[in-house]
C-alpha cells in the first residue's frame, strides 16, 4: 500500500510542471487572494510565496488532489500567516474602538441611542445596477477597517472559518473574537449608512 502510495506521488511530480504553474494558476490565486486581503502588493506577494512554498514541497505532493486545489490550500495557510501577524498587532485597535464607540448603546437597557439607531437602506434587490453600487460601496467600506478586523471578518464572511478556528489561527479570545465582530458589523453599518443615499 505504501509502495502504491510513493508511486503514485512520483507520478503526480512528473504530470506536475512548475514551469507551467504561473501561466495556468497565478491569476486564480491572486483573484483568490485579493478577495481575502485588501492589499494588491500583499496578494501578489503571497501567491509567489505559494509557488516558492509549492515547489519547496513538491516531493510531498501526493496526487490527492489536483495542483490548483493544493496550490490553493498552501495560498488559504499563507493568508492565516498574514491575519495571525495582523492579529498581534491589532489587539490595541480593539481596546482604542470600544472607547470610540461607547454611545452606540443605552448603557442602562442595551439598546441604541437615537442618533446610532439603524436606519433603512432602501435597497430594491431586483435591481441589480443598485446592488452593484452598494458592492462597491461595500468594498470601500472593508478597506477602511483596521488589518485585525477586516482579517477576522473576512475569516468568518469570506471563507466561512468557524470562530473557534479563527480564535485559534489569529490567537484571540472568545471575548476578543465578538468584540471584533461586533464593531466591525457597527462600523460596517455605520460607513453603508454614511455612504449609501
Amino acid at each position: 500500500m505504501n509502495e502504491e502510495k510513493q508511486g503514485l506521488a512520483a507520478t503526480n511530480q512528473l504530470h506536475s510542471d512548475p514551469v507551467t504553474w504561473v501561466e495556468k494558476y497565478a491569476d486564480y490565486l491572486y483573484r483568490f487572494a485579493i478577495s481575502r486581503l485588501r492589499d494588491e502588493e500583499v496578494a501578489r506577494d503571497l501567491v509567489q510565496d505559494t509557488f516558492l512554498a509549492a515547489l519547496q514541497q513538491l516531493a510531498r505532493f501526493e496526487g490527492n488532489s489536483s495542483e490548483k486545489t493544493w496550490l490553493t490550500a498552501i495560498l488559504r495557510n499563507k493568508i492565516a500567516d498574514f491575519y495571525r501577524n495582523q492579529a498581534s498587532r491589532g489587539l490595541e485597535e480593539v481596546r482604542q474602538s470600544e472607547s470610540e464607540q461607547v454611545d452606540f448603546f443605552d448603557a442602562e437597557n442595551g439598546h441604541w441611542n437615537t442618533p446610532h439607531a439603524p436606519q433603512s437602506f432602501g435597497l430594491e434587490t431586483d435591481n441589480p445596477l443598485l446592488i452593484k453600487e452598494l458592492g462597491n460601496i461595500l468594498s470601500g467600506c472593508l478597506k477602511k477597517l483596521p488589518p485585525l478586523w477586516f482579517s477576522v471578518f473576512s475569516m468568518k464572511h469570506i471563507d466561512d472559518y468557524t470562530s473557534e478556528k479563527i480564535c485559534l489561527e489569529l490567537k484571540l479570545t472568545d471575548a476578543n473574537f465578538w468584540v471584533i465582530m461586533h464593531r466591525t458589523k457597527l462600523n460596517l453599518r455605520a460607513c453603508l449608512q454614511k455612504h449609501w443615499n
